[in-house]
């Protein structure tokens, strides 16, 4: 049997760095799955809650199935992580939510080293009828930026499904990050994604959220919060088509710009099919509250740690 607990030992830490609690991740209680660079550290299925993973050449296969009718109890944890500067990690994953059953996943993404690095997520979701599926992953970065971050997630919410699914990259240097995420929804089915990235220095962000709402009655949001500082570019594309009676879709973007050469721009796209579908979207682009960091100052911060407490304050 391979020896991994340095490994296991260097992801657990960077884990906690991230915002995560180590021992969650070995709790034979709780579900869980651990994953370095290419390597499954550790994974654990319980009653109703079955977990798969498959080594692959740059990262891991996993399938997790819910089944039909499960409450799971504790949250599912899930970590991916690559301690080296330099690689490649390939996250393909696919979720399984049966009917009735609820289950709230909280998941650590976490390079602390990162110099020429590259995570792809390729993510497909099915969450069953009556079913609910809560997801927050939380994402934990080195100062160096030198990381490409490509989550895709496809999602399927069925007929009085719930699906919310937050995308939180607010510690270290973003890098660039390429976020596309789509929800397909059936009759009475309700999706949220929600989207809070920090980006300072040279990093790049883009962040695609797509609703789909083909059922009557459905209901989606898309929601994002970026801020913008340095020479940062951001661009948020937020689309919501409205295929059904009664549907209801908002796209939501706030972001916030700092420093004379950051870019920031926002593109909602709404299409109504149905006309009895309504599809609303709000976009504001402003400065950091100079109340708040003027008040943060007459404290004893200087204006840059001033600005990064307001930020992370509306960020969380």
């Amino acid at each position: 049997m391979v020896d991994y607990s340095k490994e296991f030992e260097a992801i657990a830490k960077a884990y906690g760095a991230s915002g995560g609690n180590p021992n969650d991740l070995f709790d034979k209680k709780t579900a869980s799955l651990v994953v370095s660079h290419h390597k499954i550290l550790f994974q654990n299925s319980i009653p109703g809650v079955n977990i798969s993973g498959e080594e692959i050449e740059n990262g891991v296969k996993a399938k997790i199935v819910v089944k039909p009718g499960k409450m799971v109890k504790d949250p599912v944890h899930l970590c991916f992580g690559v301690i080296p500067a330099e690689g490649v990690q390939e996250i393909v994953s696919e979720f399984e939510i049966g009917e009735g059953a609820k289950v709230n996943f909280i998941a650590h993404c976490s390079f602390p080293n990162a110099i020429k690095l590259r995570h792809i997520m390729d993510s497909k979701i099915r969450v069953g009828r009556n079913a609910e599926m809560n997801y927050a992953e939380t994402h934990y970065h080195g100062k160096d930026g030198g990381i490409e971050v490509l989550p895709v997630t496809k999602a399927v919410v069925e007929e009085g499904g719930k699906l919310r699914s937050e995308f939180k990259l607010i510690k270290g240097a973003v890098g660039k990050l390429d976020l596309d995420y789509e929800g397909t929804l059936e009759k009475d089915a309700v999706c949220e994604f929600d989207t809070k990235v920090y980006g300072k220095g040279d990093d790049k962000v883009l962040v695609k959220e797509s609703l789909f709402l083909n059922g009557e009655n459905s209901r989606g949001l898309a929601k994002s919060r970026i801020v913008a500082t340095d020479r940062c570019v951001s661009e948020v594309i937020g689309e919501a088509v409205g295929n059904a009676p009664n549907a209801r879709g908002h796209v939501d973007c706030v972001e916030i710009i700092k420093g004379k050469e950051a870019r920031v721009s926002a593109v909602p796209k709404l299409l109504v099919v149905d006309d009895r579908a309504k599809l609303t979207h709000e976009a504001a682009i402003g400065s950091v509250d100079k109340k708040q960091v003027e008040t943060l100052m007459a404290r004893g911060l200087d204006e840059d740690e001033a600005v990064d407490v307001v930020v992370k304050g509306m960020l969380r």
